[in-house]
């Protein structure tokens, strides 16, 4: 009988576990998100199209010329430059409209073209302004062409993103923080009256409270442990699946994302430990009824 009293008063520690695992594996979750929005920033930028326009009289080796002066340019982001000749546009508008269009009798309407990026860090109205001015003072190129409009909603729409996310993630760490704190003093409600015994024989409230911020520590522990293995797991997922989407390449952003889990599943799980034991310990005998 007595084992069976005991065992319906032993706290369920395996479904705080999962609950408080759950909770940290969506805070690590939008955790990566958040720490990765960088990279995810500068690859939206990086794809943004320059158009660079050469005259009509430009020499046949300018368009050489002027694809190697933006390899070579610090604002070219590597490998970005493509090229549509003045043949290669005729061709492709003959497919469009037609082989009558070669047999018009007109000169050749189209213009040489070369296409490129910018790297993250010029991608802003002032310095794509100075690469234009710069480009277009090459006594090769007619105009340079870009959707300035995209640049400054660019900008707009990371601003407010940047203050949607720190508001975000603050009010989630609140959650997350009151989501664990209400399973573990759930848990403890099982062990209040032993809490409460051990303070009326004469045991110190540091004697009572060692084991349960031990037991603490290690669920917490675990809990972190295990919200990071399946952290990690959809990661991996969504790095076969989407392999444009590299989460696994900035090791030292994985790393801070791992510490903050095991930091806040312990930190979390000792504190509200210690508050809970210590709020049992503070009230009478009728209040625990």
């Amino acid at each position: 009988m007595s084992k069976l009293l005991q065992r319906r008063t032993r706290p369920n520690y395996f479904y705080a576990l999962l609950s408080v695992a759950l909770v940290l594996f969506l805070l690590g979750f939008f955790g990566v998100i958040i720490l990765h929005a960088q990279q995810f920033v500068r690859l939206y930028k990086e794809r943004v199209n320059l158009m660079v326009e050469l005259k009509s009289t430009a020499a046949p080796q300018a368009l050489d010329s002027l694809t190697q002066l933006l390899e070579e340019a610090d604002y070219t982001r590597t490998g970005s430059i493509s090229t549509v000749t003045r043949e290669q546009a005729t061709k492709l508008m003959s497919r469009e409209l037609g082989e009558d269009f070669l047999k018009m009798d007109m000169p050749n309407p189209f213009l040489d073209l070369v296409f490129f990026n910018v790297r993250a860090e010029y991608m802003d109205a002032g310095q794509l302004q100075q690469i234009r001015s710069e480009l277009k003072s090459l006594p090769m190129v007619n105009d340079v062409y870009y959707q300035e409009g995209l640049v400054d909603d660019i900008a707009r729409n990371l601003k407010n993103l940047s203050y949607f996310a720190l508001g975000f993630g603050l009010f989630f760490i609140f959650i997350s923080a009151a989501l664990i704190h209400n399973t573990i003093r759930l848990a403890l409600y099982s062990n209040r009256f032993l809490i409460k015994n051990m303070e009326l024989v004469g045991a110190s409230w540091g004697f009572i409270s060692r084991p349960h911020l031990i037991r603490a520590f290690l669920h917490g522990l675990l809990s972190s442990l295990m919200a990071i293995l399946a952290l990690v797991g959809l990661l991996y997922w969504i790095g076969n699946t989407f392999p444009e989407v590299s989460l696994f390449h900035d090791l030292k952003l994985m790393l801070i994302v791992i510490g903050l889990l095991i930091l806040l599943g312990v930190g979390i799980y000792l504190l509200s430990t210690y508050y809970v034991v210590n709020k049992y310990l503070r009230m009478r005998m009728d209040d625990l009824y």
